[in-house]
């Protein structure tokens, strides 16, 4: 009977790329985390550290250089990230060499909610802790606010916030029990009755227009309150 040699070579090569295959396959995956980077992505102030973050990343006891890669369950990781109520969203990778990245967008607030337990509003309307690491500079709101309902201070918060003219000079917001918001500015005495969010633009436009005549005829100082109720006009209550 006549051997057929190629096809013996054929099937102990497999078998030799097969068992090099799983032998590389097995040692890579008990081959632990040679590096952890933690990166921020965009420019924001750290309200949540490398080292918190370091710490969510911590599996089962061990931090990452001393796991098997073969036992990392990214998914698991990036879900402990993205359930940190200071953190928008994250993202985990690992390369071949072992490498471990993690890519870490935070939240960014737009107001900070003052009450015995006080936080912000961030810029997808949700609610932020405050950090011991950072405070931002953003309006304080203030009134019959609800954790569970911001849609209204989240609303007047980011018109503010897209508004050079508007977040420069609104310091607070308050918000009253019929859902109507008043507002106070920098360096200014007065109190601006905004009232219900109904034609914010125009009722934004109006507060310009009377802030750049006053600034102009040097009379800010000159009113207690600046009524921004009615769409078409400014009525302004004397000191």
């Amino acid at each position: 009977m006549k051997v057929n040699w190629s096809y013996i070579k054929g099937v102990v090569l497999l078998s030799v790329v097969v068992f090099l295959f799983a032998f590389s396959s097995a040692r890579n995956g008990n081959r632990k985390v040679a590096k952890a980077t933690i990166e921020f992505v965009e420019e924001q102030k750290p309200f949540i550290t490398h080292a918190t973050v370091s710490k969510l990343l911590i599996q089962n006891q061990q931090p990452l250089a001393s796991v098997p890669k073969e036992t990392l369950d990214l998914h698991a990781l990036e879900s402990a990230l993205n359930t940190n109520a200071m953190i928008e969203k994250a993202e985990i990778y690992l390369n071949v060499n072992g490498d471990f990245s993690a890519k870490i967008k935070q939240k960014e607030p737009i107001a900070r909610v003052l009450k015995s337990d006080s936080y912000y509003i961030d810029s997808k309307g949700g609610y932020m802790p405050l950090s011991s690491n950072f405070t931002a500079r953003v309006p304080m709101v203030t009134g019959e606010v609800s954790k569970k309902n911001l849609t209204n201070v989240f609303a007047i918060a980011s018109r503010i916030e897209r508004d050079e003219f508007m977040k420069k000079n609104v310091v607070e917001i308050i918000q009253n029990k019929d859902m109507s918001i008043n507002l106070k500015l920098r360096q200014c005495n007065f109190i601006v009755q905004f009232g219900k969010l109904e034609h914010l633009d125009k009722k934004i436009n109006n507060l310009k227009a009377f802030f750049k005549k006053a600034i102009k005829d040097k009379s800010l100082d000159k009113y207690s309150k600046v009524n921004l109720q009615f769409e078409n006009q400014v009525v302004c209550t004397k000191v």
